[in-house]
């Protein structure tokens, strides 16, 4: 059937109503990549400082809730491609098998985290129609929507919008608030010129006075965190750490021929001569599980010299786990922990047991089809060492993970294989999220990392000492001290999301309330009740 001019007419101007809603949100893009120069390896926090300002500003004065949506939609699309587009890189390691899924798994984690941006502000727009309500709720939907994201579909807190202050004397308020309380001051800060934006003839004149209070609230956030930094921490403990760094290149790990160099490297730096009193080694240091370890254990304890901890995998009848596993002198495992909580599509797939039939496992699963996980957060207790929780690489990233425990540890331990993130961002990322927990929790951080970032880390977030990435190598360092138990341990998230919930139902009232009434039509005739 031939189409009628009215109907081509009709879609005609709907494609161009597409393009230009699409042409519209390349600003928000570009402001959303901006921002995420803030976060590390670059953290540019000024100039993320400013593109949030802008993009809040625009969010708030969109003239439709839809417009507010895409708004969201595309500065959230901008700052996770841009902040995690490491994610291509596990495709990469085997390129001819994965290679061409990369630029799907870029676009498509893109837009899932910006749709963590793009619903909250819709909602935003939809409750609260004036401007200044509208930025009131935006930060505290933006707010929530990081800290839930902490949770939901089994939680990625990568990338929060507070992470811009680490390495920052700010970063010291995650002491009180957790990464959440950095996020909510950094929307706050950068959505206060949107909130006392004037409409007048000059707007740029006129309205630089709003920025002051933006400037004044940093540099007293600032001064706190300085404040707290410059206390001096304890003295050092008298353990004596080595961390060995073997630098296996993922795409070499499993080769017999260099897994065989790798596990001789990491005998020989264990090996060398220096005063250690334990020995530590990334997570799946080896290439056999540890089911079949027993002949090479006790070559494994002597060349430690001291106790051993590292990272292998393990079998229990058909299930298999990514384990830290604790060795005294001699060669006899003193202690097992097994990771719990795994990486979606990494470490297991979810409906594994359908999708295995047709072929599909996870990735970082050598052993099976994908790890089963273990029981969850624990405290390790040692004979020589201070009691300390292990965190298996992901994990790290889980602040929740390190409250609640029966005992408090005096220590944090995590392994990783940090070689599936590439060698750009995702790495130095991965340690400012380390750095961060060490804040959270008043307590040093000690990290082995496959190919680094190897470190150490006191209970400030400050690195004593570390391996580059890339390196073979290993540190020799004492243990830090721990500082007393934290606000942030005691409350956690919960006053921060209770101040983001009150803030929201404050923007409503006030918004509604502020809402002119139309007048009645003069020729409407009154309902008789």
């Amino acid at each position: 059937m031939p189409v009628q001019p009215r109907d081509r007419e009709f879609s005609t101007r709907t494609g161009s109503d597409r393009r230009r809603k699409l042409i519209r949100t390349l600003p928000d893009i570009l402001l959303g990549a901006l921002a995420a120069i803030g976060l590390a390896p670059l953290g540019i926090w000024p100039v993320a400082l400013g593109a949030l300002a802008l993009l809040i500003w625009r969010m708030a004065r969109a003239n439709r809730p839809g417009l507010a949506f895409l708004q969201g939609l595309g500065g959230g699309f901008g700052w996770f491609a841009c902040s995690m587009f490491w994610i291509v890189e596990p495709f990469l390691v085997e390129p001819d098998l994965y290679g061409w899924m990369a630029p799907f798994a870029l676009i498509l984690m893109a837009l899932g985290g910006a749709l963590f941006w793009a619903l909250p502000v819709w909602i935003a727009a939809r409750l609260c129609p004036g401007a200044i309500t509208r930025t009131v709720a935006i930060v505290a939907v933006l707010t929530l929507s990081d800290w839930l994201r902490g949770w939901i579909f089994s939680g990625l807190p990568w990338a929060l919008i507070g992470h811009i202050w680490i390495g920052t004397p700010i970063a010291q308020i995650a002491a009180w608030t957790g990464a959440i309380g950095l996020t909510a001051l950094t929307l706050v800060a950068t959505a206060l010129p949107s909130a006392l934006w004037r409409r007048v003839d000059n707007p740029v004149r006129h309205n630089l006075p709003a920025i002051l209070p933006s400037l004044a609230l940093i540099a007293i956030f600032w001064g706190a965190g300085m404040a707290r930094q410059v206390q001096p921490l304890p003295s050092d403990t008298d353990l004596q750490l080595r961390i060995v760094q073997p630098n296996a290149e993922q795409h070499l790990k499993w080769n017999p021929e260099w897994s065989h160099l790798f596990f001789q490297r990491l005998l020989d730096l264990s090996a060398e001569p220096g005063q250690r009193d334990v020995v530590i080694w990334p997570e799946t240091a080896v290439n056999f599980l540890l089911n079949d370890a027993d002949d090479i254990m006790p070559a494994m304890s002597r060349a430690a010299g001291a106790p051993l901890i590292f990272g292998i995998q393990r079998r229990e009848e058909s299930r298999y786990y990514n384990s830290l596993v604790t060795v005294a002198a001699g060669g006899d495992v003193t202690a097992i922990y097994d990771k719990f909580h795994l990486v979606p599509f990494g470490e297991y797939i979810p409906w594994g047991n359908e999708l295995a039939q047709l072929g599909i496992g996870a990735f970082a699963a050598q052993q099976g089809n994908g790890y089963t996980a273990g029981t969850g957060p624990t405290v390790m207790s040692v004979s020589g060492l201070p009691a300390f929780q292990p965190l298996i690489c992901y994990e790290a990233i889980f602040p929740q993970h390190l409250r609640g425990l029966e005992t408090r540890p005096e220590w944090l331990l995590q392994i990783t294989n940090d070689a599936w993130f590439g060698k750009l961002s995702g790495p130095y990322q991965h340690l400012a999220q380390a750095r961060l927990r060490a804040i959270e929790t008043g307590l040093p951080l000690v990290r082995a990392a496959n190919t680094g970032i190897s470190a150490v880390i006191d209970a400030h977030g400050d690195i004593r000492s570390e391996l580059s990435l890339g390196q073979v190598g290993k540190i020799d360092a004492a243990l830090p001290a721990a500082l007393a138990p934290t606000l942030w341990l005691k409350w956690g998230s919960a006053p921060i999301v209770i101040f983001a919930l009150c803030a929201l139902i404050a923007a409503i009232c006030l918004g509604r309330r502020s809402t002119p009434v139309a007048p009645r039509s003069q020729s409407q005739p009154r309902r008789l009740k």
